[in-house]
C-alpha cells in the first residue's frame, strides 16, 4: 500500500536523517495504522417477549407451539451468549425474534376476531330481542 495515497494513516517517525539503517534515503520513516472495529454490542435473546408470547398462547389454547418454540430459541440464544459464542447467540436470536413476530401476529389476529365476533353477536341479540319484544 503506498502511504502517499492515504496521507492520514501514514505518520513520520523522524524527520530526515537515514534512521541508522545504511543504503537508505534520507526521507522520514512512516508507519501505518491498521483499525480494527469490533463490535461490543451483545446480540439480543427477546426472552421477555418470548415468555409473553408463551403465556398469551396458553391462555388462548391457540398457537401454544409458536410461544414455546420461540422461548425454547431464546433460552438457546442467552445460552449461547453466556459461553461466547455471540454468533450463535445471534442467529438463535434472530430466530426467536422471527418466531415471536409470527406469533404475535396470529395472537393479535385471534384476539380481534374473536372481539368482532362477541360484537357482531351481541348486535344481532339486541336486534332479535328489540324486533319481538312487542310481541310479549
Amino acid at each position: 500500500m503506498n502511504p502517499h495515497q492515504y496521507p492520514e494513516q501514514a505518520m513520520p517517525l523522524q524527520q530526515g536523517g537515514t534512521g541508522g539503517f545504511p543504503n537508505q534515503q534520507g526521507g522520514p520513516v512512516l508507519y501505518q495504522h491498521t483499525a480494527v472495529n469490533i463490535s461490543t454490542e451483545l446480540p439480543k435473546d427477546h426472552i421477555v417477549w418470548s415468555l409473553c408470547c408463551f403465556f398469551y398462547s396458553l391462555n388462548s389454547g391457540f398457537c401454544c407451539c409458536l410461544g414455546l418454540a420461540a422461548l425454547i430459541f431464546s433460552v438457546k440464544a442467552r445460552d449461547r451468549k453466556m459461553v461466547g459464542d455471540l454468533e450463535g447467540a445471534r442467529h438463535y436470536g434472530k430466530t426467536a425474534a422471527g418466531i415471536n413476530i409470527a406469533s404475535t401476529i396470529l395472537m393479535s389476529l385471534l384476539y380481534i376476531s374473536v372481539f368482532i365476533a362477541v360484537i357482531v353477536l351481541l348486535s344481532q341479540a339486541n336486534s332479535y330481542s328489540n324486533k319481538y319484544s312487542h310481541y310479549g
